[in-house]
């Protein structure tokens, strides 16, 4: 009985296309600086600090692969000057969509809490994704934000 329920396990495995592989992709160039006045995420200098800041995380991700890598996040740790970490218990910082093959420039939004203290480092940056999709696709007629418009033109 055994047997056959591992015959079949094993036939199954076979029959179905491929799982979905976590794919690994590199990072480099980041630069992290506030979000430019005209983005919609940028909040007005008050004296005292409230609510978030809007920073701007910007690199670029390298795909070894021959095909492209669909659903893939950004996984990295913000630091304060003091070497604390700025987004407590969060290394996902945003979604990069999907990744061709080679090098794509990227641009990510993070709201950081007001007040924390500069310079902003980050470290331990990777990314990861699927080589199927996992989740409902945007539409092509779906509206981009500011910093999304920038890096296609």
């Amino acid at each position: 009985m055994k047997r056959a329920f591992l015959m079949a396990l094993v036939v199954l495995a076979l029959w179905f296309p491929q799982p979905l592989w976590a794919a690994e992709l590199s990072v480099s160039d980041l630069q992290l600086a506030p979000c430019p006045e005209g983005d919609a995420g940028a909040q007005p200098d008050l004296k005292r600090p409230v609510g978030a800041s809007c920073y701007a995380l910007r690199g670029v991700v390298h795909n070894p692969g021959k095909r492209a890598v669909v659903d893939a996040d950004l996984f990295a740790q913000i630091f304060d000057r003091g070497g604390e970490p700025a987004l407590q218990n969060r290394t996902r910082v945003g979604s990069l969509g999907d990744v061709p093959p080679g090098d794509s420039d990227f641009a990510l939004r993070l709201s950081i809490p007001a007040g924390t203290p500069e310079p902003l480092s980050v470290s331990k940056a990777r990314a990861r994704g699927f080589t199927a999709p996992v989740r409902t696709r945007a539409g092509s007629d779906d509206e981009l934000l500011p910093l999304e418009l920038e890096l296609q033109g």
